[in-house]
Order: C-alpha cells, then sequence, then structure tokens
C-alpha cells in the first residue's frame, strides 16, 4: 500500500454561491450557505486515503466546534492524524462561488500560525516511512520549508503546493512542485520538477501538456487539492511522472462536477472510471 506524510492545514469554507460577488461598498444577495471541511491539507490528506493510500497527517486545530468536527472526519476517512490543539480558533475559509463555478477564497489562519518546526520534529518519524511527504503554504512558511527539508533528509521524496503562493519567491530544494499560473512565480527560485496545473487545459510536464479529461463545471474549489493528492498517491505506488500528472488531471475533472470538497474528492473507483473515459 502506498504511503503518504502530509503536512499541511486543515480549516473550515464557509461557501456563498451568488450572481456576482459585490463591488467595494456594495451589498448583494447570495443564493446559498453552506460550511464544509477543509484546509489544502486536510483536503490532499483525505484525497489520498480516499484513493487507497495510507495517510498520516501534521495539522494544528482549535478547541472548538470545528476542529471536534475534524477529528471525527479523518477517524471516518481513515486519515492518521496528528492535531496540534492550539490556543486560536480553528482555520475558517470565506469561498464565493459565482454561477460559472469561479471561485474566490479568503484564508483566516489561526491555529494554523502556530504549527512550527518543533511539531514536524515530532512528526518525523512518520514522515520517515512514507513513499512521499506533500506540503503546503496556508501553514507557517518556516513550518512548510522545514519539514520538505525534514523529508528529504530521510530521502523521502517531496510535493510541494505553493498556494497560497508566498510574497516573495520561495527557494528550497523540494522533487516536485504543484503551481498553477497564478503561482509560479512564486517557485521560480525551488529547484525541482515544475508540474504546471492549467485548469480546464489539464496540466503540463516540462515541455508535456496533459490534456484535461471532460468535465461538466459545478464548482472549481478544491480542484488542486484533488490534482495532488492523486498525483501523489501515483508516485508513491510507483507510475511515472506522467502517468501521475494524469491521475491528478482525471481527479481534479471529477472534483469541479461536484459541488463541496470533501463530496467531490473521488474513490479509487471513481478516478479509474474518469481515467478510462479518456484513452491516452
Amino acid at each position: 500500500m502506498a504511503r503518504v506524510a502530509v503536512v499541511g492545514s486543515y480549516g473550515v469554507g464557509l461557501t456563498v454561491e451568488l450572481d456576482r460577488v459585490p463591488e467595494a461598498g456594495e451589498t448583494v444577495v447570495g443564493r446559498s450557505f453552506r460550511t464544509d471541511h477543509g484546509g489544502k491539507g486536510s483536503n490532499q490528506a483525505v484525497g489520498a486515503a480516499r484513493l487507497g493510500a495510507e495517510v498520516d497527517f501534521l495539522t494544528a486545530i482549535g478547541d472548538d466546534a470545528f476542529g471536534r468536527a475534524a477529528l471525527e472526519l479523518w477517524q471516518d476517512e481513515k486519515v492518521r492524524s496528528e492535531a496540534v490543539l492550539a490556543d486560536a480558533p480553528t482555520m475558517t475559509a470565506p469561498i464565493f462561488v459565482e454561477p460559472s463555478g469561479e471561485n474566490r477564497i479568503v484564508i483566516v489562519p489561526g491555529a494554523l500560525e502556530q504549527l512550527s518546526p518543533v511539531h514536524v520534529d515530532a512528526f518525523a518519524d512518520r514522515i520517515s516511512v512514507a513513499g512521499i511527504c506533500v506540503v503546503q503554504l496556508e501553514i507557517p512558511l518556516e513550518t512548510a520549508l522545514y519539514a520538505l527539508a525534514v523529508a528529504r533528509s530521510q530521502g523521502v521524496r517531496t510535493i510541494l503546493d505553493p498556494a497560497p503562493a508566498p510574497r516573495e519567491p520561495i527557494v528550497t530544494e523540494v522533487d516536485y512542485l504543484t503551481p498553477n499560473e497564478t503561482e509560479a512565480g512564486a517557485v521560480r527560485g525551488a529547484g525541482g520538477t515544475v508540474v504546471l496545473t492549467l485548469g480546464e487545459q489539464g496540466a503540463r510536464l516540462g515541455d508535456r501538456l496533459v490534456p484535461a479529461f471532460p468535465a461538466s463545471v459545478v464548482d472549481t474549489t478544491g480542484a488542486g487539492d484533488a490534482f495532488t493528492a492523486a498525483f501523489a498517491v501515483g508516485l508513491a505506488e510507483g507510475l511515472s511522472d506522467l502517468d501521475a500528472v494524469r491521475w491528478g488531471c482525471a481527479a481534479g475533472a471529477y472534483m469541479v462536477e461536484h459541488p463541496g470538497v470533501v463530496p467531490g474528492l473521488p474513490t479509487r473507483a471513481q478516478l479509474e472510471e474518469k481515467l478510462e473515459s479518456v484513452t491516452a
């Protein structure tokens, strides 16, 4: 069984569906509201577990209802969590979704700001036995880069999802980076294989374009997380870089056809069905 370690974020998505986002000083009426489990780290951990990987996850949560709901989620999804209980609220993320499926997201980090390299050291034994370690940037940059360094020092391959993009370019060594077009500039100082995700166009691995899979877009929230989870599991299972990217594209296409993030993360059977829907 593939084994994946994830160091990253958990938060709650507060999603408003609306006809259009308001202009400055304007009030508009939304069409619906819901709360969803989120955070790029948790999404990717759950996504990898749904695809059959054995997953260990390090994050930070608050001592609140959202934090307790997170623990129940990970238990249900068979994710082994190392959740640091912080003296701050669990991260929240208001999400505004327009009829086209395009979204705008605001992150309020809360507990995640307290996740530190000390916690990574305590998690190092789980990283050491993983086939790949996945990190994102909704946690402090110092902690994210430290987790990558710990994994590489133990011979574990690494994936950095550079979202949200930092203000200054990242300078670090990593095996794979999965930016979208707006994040690409943030990784120009990092060393590693870049997999550029291109939304409805697919993804680019070097000079090779991997086309997107057909999808009827409902909500693009979490598509990048579905991509990274499937890409990580594919690599951990020994797929070539190109085939692992195809897994990512298929998972992203499945995700955008479903509202909400956790409900839209594919199982292994759903991923395989999407893969079989297009002949490479």
